[in-house]
């Protein structure tokens, strides 16, 4: 086993970042996930061209709930690391996993909708736990890593029995983060963040009925089997093309956006836009009423399907601010918080002036 320092240049950051990090400390879990689906999105994009001779397969992300042990677990069937990569992307805390794939394989990767970065991200992991393990298994044929630490710059690094691909980031909760283990929580924060990310991702289970064989007698009972309870929508209708989607299509997709809005948008405009900026997205023209001052902030903004804000603004022309509908943009900055977004001067660096269609 190996013991050592986390290559930092305070001691107390871990004190900074559960103040500091972000302003709101749900954000870990859209954090660790979109590391999860960066891990698996690396493993898609090297097996395809023939870095990685491994079966890609039908990969998931899992979040799992250990109310009696107090932890929290996030599993995915990426990449995975070695020993040396946890060494060098865990521990050296200002290094990025994401910007030296992509600077490795730029080329070949710069469609490849690589989401975050190690680093800060997984640190945030410490906003509400009071200790941290990763339990690894490469792609490579190498050995399996488990790396601990539990909130201080002291961390352990041995060997560990897992033998499928991937990472699995288990959160021992805090005393004061203990709403973190309740299963409404996780629920409500995965259907506010992930509910779009491009990997599915499976919390708990759910009975799904089987529809009866055609000469099964009228009395047969419908059978009735478990099946992963899948939370998200992998395919959200802006990354397809307008030529895909019917009129219903954008309907349905509304209701999904905003599930309490019954009454239907009086029309939509599907955003396609790669210059001067990578924008993608659909704009919905709702019906106004009384509550017309009560319409702002309906706009949903996401970095590569990942979920950032709905508080646009400052950021999104103030024409638009009566709209609803999702914006899509990499240009978008994941690593900060609603209230980080709206200073030291963030919206205007990342302030965008859409078209008019």
């Amino acid at each position: 086993m190996t013991t050592g320092k986390i290559n930092v240049s305070v001691e107390n950051i871990f004190p900074l970042i559960k103040k500091f990090l972000y302003s709101d400390h749900e954000i870990f879990l859209r954090e660790l996930i979109s590391n999860g689906t960066d891990a698996t999105l690396k493993l898609k994009h090297l097996t395809s061209i023939g870095e990685a001779k491994v079966e890609y397969g039908n990969p998931i992300i899992e979040v799992k709930i250990d109310k009696e042990g107090k932890k929290l677990h996030i599993i995915d069937q990426g990449i995975g690391m070695t020993s040396d990569e946890v060494e060098k992307y865990i521990n050296q805390l200002a290094f990025s996993g994401a910007e030296e794939f992509l600077e490795k394989y730029k080329d070949s990767a710069k469609d490849s909708g690589i989401i975050g970065h190690f680093g800060l991200g997984f640190y945030s992991a410490f906003m509400v736990a009071s200790k941290v393990e990763i339990i690894t298994k490469s792609f490579k044929d190498e050995p399996a890593a488990h790396w601990t630490c539990d909130g201080s710059p002291e961390f352990s690094l041995e060997a560990a029995d897992k033998t499928d691909r991937g990472t699995e980031i288990i959160l021992h909760i805090a005393e004061d983060s203990l709403e973190f283990l309740e299963e409404f929580k996780i629920r409500e924060l995965l259907n506010r963040y992930n509910k779009f990310m491009p990997i599915p991702i499976k919390f708990g289970t759910k009975k799904q009925t089987l529809p009866k064989a055609e000469d099964a007698p009228e009395d047969a009972k419908a059978e009735e089997i478990e099946v992963d309870n899948i939370i998200n929508n992998t395919n959200p209708a802006w990354t397809k093309q307008p030529t895909e989607l019917t009129d219903e299509d954008y309907k349905n997709f509304y209701h999904e956006l905003y599930p309490m809005q019954f009454e239907e948008p009086l029309f939509n405009i599907h955003l396609n836009v790669d210059y001067p900026f990578n924008l993608t997205g659909i704009l919905y023209f709702p019906k106004l009423g009384a509550d017309i001052q009560i319409q702002k902030d309906k706009i949903q903004l996401y970095q590569n399907q990942v979920f950032v804000t709905d508080n646009v603004e400052g950021i999104v022309p103030e024409f638009l601010i009566m709209l609803k509908g999702a914006i899509d943009s990499p240009d978008i900055p994941l690593n900060v918080s609603r209230s980080s977004l709206q200073s030291d001067g963030a919206v205007k660096k990342y302030q965008t002036t859409l078209p008019a269609k």
